[in-house]
């Protein structure tokens, strides 16, 4: 099969089922933005060390994010389906307890959240920031589209909850490798030291 089918060669794309519509459509931008905060969650997956900290801790975030793909791949299937055709894989309210139970376990662990904390450390941590960032876009834009068509409201509290879970898991990765939170009032307090 060819990767190129020159189909969109117009600025039109399919939906799920062949329906056609502009790749400017509120479905494609939700759906796309979906896609960009997946391949965000792949990179962090590629720069989680191999050893170091604590072994089963680092395959239990490995294992949440391999599940995070999965269901993010499965709302932007949802994203794309038509009114009134079948959604293939609905995300359901198990999917976000299973977010919420992984948030918990890691908080128990982690130092208290005393400041807001810069993005960084560890690179596969702030590749799971970065992805953070994407999700709340792309929560944006589900959100744009749940006013123009009927959604599941599951999957606006997934990618919330998600969006946390990426916070409390960078913070985790961080923790694994002995790399503090980079804390704002901390880097302030450095940029005006060395200014002086």
């Amino acid at each position: 099969m060819k990767i190129y089918t020159k189909s969109g060669d117009k600025g039109e794309t399919s939906l799920n089922y062949g329906i056609r519509v502009p790749k400017d459509d509120l479905r494609v931008e939700a759906y796309g933005t979906v896609d960009e905060a997946n391949s965000f969650v792949g990179l962090a997956l590629s720069l989680l060390p191999e050893t170091g900290g604590d072994p089963a801790e680092l395959e239990r975030i490995r294992h949440g994010l391999k599940e995070i793909q999965t269901k993010l791949f499965h709302i932007g299937a949802e994203l794309s389906t038509p009114e009134g055709k079948e959604v293939p894989w609905p995300i359901r309210e198990e999917d976000v307890a299973f977010l919420e139970q992984e948030i918990d376990l890691m908080e128990e662990k982690l130092p208290p959240l005393a400041q807001f904390i810069l993005p960084g450390g560890h690179p596969a941590s702030a590749s799971l920031h970065a992805a953070r960032t994407v999700v709340r876009r792309a929560e944006r834009r589900v959100v744009s589209l749940s006013s123009k068509i009927p959604l599941q409201a599951v999957v606006v509290r997934y990618l919330n909850r998600l969006s946390d879970y990426l916070f409390v898991a960078a913070r985790w990765v961080n923790h694994l490798a002995g790399i503090p939170d980079a804390g704002l009032h901390e880097i302030n307090k450095e940029v005006g030291e060395q200014k002086e």
